[in-house]
């Protein structure tokens, strides 16, 4: 299944090597957690401030389905409204 993740400023330095953006497609097994798709990516959880799935605030016990989106703000993250 694949799951579409978006990270965000200072979180891209986690996106694979030869990746311009911020957009990654990760295939993964079936019934996996947010904090488990965070491990398989080895991105430090502390980093992040906001995690969202298919646009709704989560933590990392969400169970993802094949077609998620998952968008990754850091701590350090200032939404300027």
């Amino acid at each position: 299944m694949v799951i579409e993740v978006r990270l965000n400023a200072s979180l891209r330095h986690y996106r694979p090597l030869g990746s311009d953006s911020g957009l990654v497609a990760v295939d993964v097994h079936d019934s996996i957690t947010l904090g488990e798709l965070l491990e398989e990516m080895e991105i430090n959880v502390d980093e992040i401030k906001i995690m969202t799935v298919n646009g709704a605030d989560t933590g990392c016990e969400k169970i993802l389905f094949d077609g998620d989106r998952v968008e990754l703000f850091p701590a350090d993250f200032d939404a300027k409204v």
